[in-house]
């Protein structure tokens, strides 16, 4: 079943997480298990690539535009098997291909380097117009974070994509409340960001960001409308940092994670059991 496989691979990607993680002891490991849905969602069920041809022409891109969830997306890519899992070992070490804050000239399947944020939907807006002038049938992914729209640059490329009508553009925020210098709400209210997306153009949902079903019918709803000529797309995604970990979702502090050697194991044991119970209630 299609929500089921989704399902299966976001809890692996955030085993995948922890076990990166722990090689260092630190990291953006809230914002990897929180968004490990919407990422499964995307490489299990929305790209076409070729695992064996990561520069294939043909391959939807998707952009990370929040680099240092970083972590979040290497467990996507060996997830579907652009890189190798055994690679995650390497993580955030001395000559990885896998960095802590994404690049694109180290890491297969990373499409943009990122680090200040507020670029990623620029780059994006000229990609997919750059693909629409080619012809080509390619759609255009940009993750974003609730964060990142502080940056006006994020609106002038919103802007500017509705102008272009880039119907082959997906933008997919995430909404954790949460970044680096407190709570989204004390650093820059951004509410009512529905309305605001809506006012700049594009198709706007809102969703729960860790309902895979409710994450996967807001992209069939876009899958219907795509068009080279269209409306741009964008999935507001509710989420909560650290998702299936109990013991990291309550943390104080969670932009940026250091957590105990000994908690480590815990966090493993609570995301397996967690994840084992709520499938014996689908059952």
């Amino acid at each position: 079943m299609r929500i089921d496989e989704v399902r299966d691979a976001a809890h692996r990607m955030r085993h995948h997480v922890l076990n990166m993680g722990e090689a260092q002891g630190q990291g953006y490991v809230g914002q990897a298990l929180g968004a490990a849905d919407m990422l499964a969602c995307v490489y299990a069920d929305q790209l076409s690539y070729r695992p064996d041809d990561p520069k294939w022409e043909g391959r939807d891109r998707f952009l990370l535009s929040t680099g240092h969830y970083a972590i979040g997306l290497y467990a996507a890519l060996a997830e579907a098997r652009i890189i190798d899992a055994a690679e995650l070992d390497s993580y955030g070490c001395d000559d990885s291909r896998l960095p802590m804050s994404g690049m694109a000239s180290y890491t297969p399947g990373m499409e943009i380097s990122g680090g200040s944020l507020g670029h990623g939907l620029t780059v994006a807006v000229g990609m997919a117009l750059g693909l629409r002038h080619q012809g080509s049938p390619v759609r255009v992914f940009n993750f974003l974070s609730d964060g990142e729209l502080d940056e006006g640059s994020t609106w002038e490329a919103a802007m500017g994509a509705a102008h272009h009508q880039l119907g082959n553009l997906v933008a997919m925020v995430d909404i954790n409340a949460l970044q680096a210098d407190g709570p989204t709400a004390g650093v820059l209210r951004t509410e009512p960001v529905a309305d605001k997306w809506t006012a700049c153009g594009w198709f706007t949902q809102r969703v729960n960001g860790n309902d895979v079903e409710a994450l996967l019918a807001a992209f069939d709803e876009i899958a219907g409308r795509a068009a080279p000529v269209g409306t741009p797309a964008v999935i507001l995604c509710d989420t909560r940092v650290g998702s299936g970990v109990p013991l990291l979702e309550n943390r104080e502090k969670a932009h940026f994670m250091r957590i105990d050697a000994d908690e480590w194991q815990i966090c493993r044991e609570q995301l397996t059991a967690g994840y084992q119970e709520k499938a014996g209630v689908d059952a």
